[in-house]
Parts: structure tokens; C-alpha cells; sequence
């Protein structure tokens, strides 16, 4: 039975699993705390990048000997595997940890059975500590394993009213420069930024990280079906991060650098998005922040694709102008895309909403 004092343990285990956020995939983010037999905290650790070592062996190095006799908490199940690095699971007996907590199951066939492997070895073993905040730590990765593609968040910024610009296409700037800031936070902890054809040619934007120190740069993706949008010069070709122009497989993209090029089937109303989400999980990406405009964000949300929505709400009317989102295939009231609001938090004077969608009902 867990204890408070448990509880609290796993719970830092899962601030520092946060830590890993944009820096470990394709690998999953991972903390673990170890204390001594008395309780006393003795060693801390998450794992840093994919191919270093795991959160479990940086807390059993700052443990050192104090870990004989004690307790590690996980916020997923020591792996039972040897790729770039060894079995967590046998690192943790090696050391004579007595008793683990692991608040989620590791869904990788490859990995999974370390929690097996320690009950084997006398290990006093408890899933499902803190399980709900552990996942949503966790949840791109976690959705990559049982999807078999990249987990999504659309962002968006809008009026009070909705609108996402002005009747004259002026956009700049709906929301605060802390919401702004903040947008590049949600960039730093994704693998890959995807942006449509309307917003590469509108805005041209760069989309790369800024103001965040140490933080490694996203893909970034324009998804451009007749290699119309982006042009030699644009700023999302410069070398500040890798970039992919996803182009329809009979648009003429020659003006475009070659190793840039990602080409996808073609469908009615653009690019074939589940094509577009494996392509980018076979290169590793396993989390996707959307920033297009409406009619992309309609495609992703149609395809059924949308993981999660984050909406900054600018304290202001327009009145008049595009909306957020268009082109979802939703035709009535009945079908409608139920969300559940996770958070509300002021973002200096703009409101940030995030939420999930609810399962529909069979």
C-alpha cells in the first residue's frame, strides 16, 4: 500500500521525467527518485537524450551504495532490454533496491517484463502510482507506441469572437508577446512543427525555437501540395533547424532542395494526412505541434489526428474574419468534436485552454 510520503516520492519522479521534454525521442521522457531504508532521498535522475543513460541508472549513480535496502520510483516500467543501454531492471537488483514503484506500464513489446524480472529477483513490485499524471507526462510517447504515429496538438490563437485575423488578413498580433513566448515552449518540447500552404505563404514564418536556452530544434514541416507555397529563400530553408516540404507525388517541386522534399499521395482536398503522420514517425518524430491555419488544422481534425488543443484566447472583437478552424467534415451539432478542458491558466493578458477530445459514443 502506498504511502504519502510515496506518493510525494513519485511525484518528483515525474517533474523531472518533464525535463526530458523535446530532448529523448524517439525514446519516452523518464524520472526516478531512489531513497535509502529509512526513507531519506538519496538519488535523483530522468533520462537526459535518446542513446544516454536511463533515468534509473543517473539515480542509482547519485544513490551509490545508500540504495541497498531502499525504494526507486519510476514514472514508467524499468526496461527489461539491452539496446544503446542496459536493462533498468537488472541495474536496479544489481544495486539492491528492495522495493519499486512504477506509475505506468511500458507498452513496448521491445522493453516491456521489467517489472516481471524484478519480482522474480524478491523485488516488492506496485504499478500505478500517480498512473494519470505519469501518462500525461508521457502521452506522445505513449500515444507513438499504440497509434503507430506521432502524437498531435493543434495550436491556435484567436479573438474572444474566434477569429484567427481580421477581415484584411492582418494577424499580427492577436495574442500577447507572453503568449507568443509561450508557443515557443510547446515547439521546444515537440519533434516536429507543421505549418499548411496558407500560412507559408502569408506569413513566411521561420518556426524554430526561440528565447529558450538549450533546447533542441523541432522539424519543421510545411505541408505545401502543389509546391506553390514555399519559395527559394524562405526562411523555414535556412539552416536554423531541419526543415521538410511535404508536396503532392506529381507536384513540381524542382525549385525546392532536393533533400527537403517529402512527396505524399494526393487526396480530394490535399495531402493524405495519416501518410503525412507515418512519414514523420518513421523518421523518429513522435510528437507533432500543428500551427497551421484553418483548412489544415480542418484536414488533421477530419483525419481524426488531433490529440490535443491548446488555444490562446486574446481578450479582443473582430468581428469579422477567418476562424480557427474549417473543413473538419462536421456538417451538424450532433457530430461535433466534444472536448475535455484539462487547464485554464492566464497567459499575461491572454487565456491558454487546453483539452482533449472526449471518446465518441457508440
Amino acid at each position: 500500500m502506498a504511502t504519502a510520503a510515496d506518493a510525494d516520492a513519485m511525484r518528483r519522479a515525474i517533474e523531472l521525467a518533464a525535463r526530458g521534454l523535446g530532448s529523448t525521442s524517439p525514446n519516452p521522457v523518464v524520472g526516478c527518485v531512489i531513497t535509502d531504508a529509512s526513507g531519506a532521498v538519496v538519488g535523483e535522475g530522468f533520462h537526459q537524450r535518446a542513446g544516454g543513460p536511463h533515468a534509473e541508472v543517473h539515480a542509482l549513480e547519485a544513490a551509490g551504495e545508500r540504495a541497498r535496502g531502499g525504494t526507486a520510483y519510476v514514472s514508467l516500467e524499468p526496461c527489461n532490454h539491452t539496446g544503446r543501454t542496459g536493462p533498468c531492471a537488472q541495474a536496479l537488483i544489481t544495486a539492491g533496491v528492495i522495493r519499486v514503484f512504477y506509475a505506468v506500464g511500458d507498452p513496448n513489446p521491445q522493453a516491456t517484463g521489467g517489472a516481471d524480472t524484478l519480482r522474480a529477483a524478491g523485488v516488492r513490485t506496485e504499478r500505478g502510482l500517480l498512473a494519470d499524471e505519469a501518462e500525461a507526462v508521457n502521452t506522445a510517447w505513449l500515444t507513438s507506441v499504440r497509434l503507430g504515429r506521432p502524437h498531435v496538438t493543434w495550436k491556435y490563437a484567436a479573438t474572444l469572437d474566434g477569429r484567427t485575423a481580421a477581415e484584411d488578413g492582418t494577424s499580427r498580433w492577436i495574442t500577447s508577446a507572453e503568449a507568443r513566448a509561450d508557443v515557443h515552449r510547446l515547439r521546444a518540447e515537440s519533434d516536429a512543427v507543421v505549418v499548411g500552404s496558407g500560412t507559408a505563404r502569408t506569413d513566411d514564418p521561420h518556426l524554430a525555437v526561440r528565447g529558450i536556452e538549450g533546447s533542441t530544434q523541432p522539424l519543421r514541416v510545411a505541408v505545401d501540395t502543389n509546391a506553390t507555397a514555399v519559395k527559394p529563400g524562405a526562411r523555414i530553408l535556412d539552416d536554423a533547424a531541419p526543415t521538410l516540404i511535404a508536396v503532392a507525388e506529381d507536384a513540381n517541386a524542382a525549385h525546392l532542395p532536393g533533400a527537403a522534399v517529402l512527396r505524399l499521395p494526393r487526396t480530394a482536398t490535399g495531402l493524405d494526412i495519416p501518410a503525412l503522420l507515418a512519414a514523420l514517425h518513421a523518421r523518429g518524430v513522435r510528437s507533432v505541434l500543428l500551427e497551421g491555419g484553418p483548412t489544415l488544422a480542418g484536414a488533421f481534425v477530419a483525419a481524426g489526428a488531433v490529440d490535443k488543443v491548446v488555444g490562446y484566447l486574446a481578450p479582443a472583437l473582430l468581428g469579422a474574419g477567418p476562424t480557427a478552424l474549417a473543413g473538419a467534415g462536421i456538417s451538424t451539432i450532433t457530430e461535433a468534436l466534444r472536448l475535455d478542458i484539462t487547464e485554464t491558466v492566464r497567459i499575461g493578458p491572454d487565456l491558454r485552454i487546453t483539452a482533449t477530445p472526449l471518446a465518441k459514443e457508440r
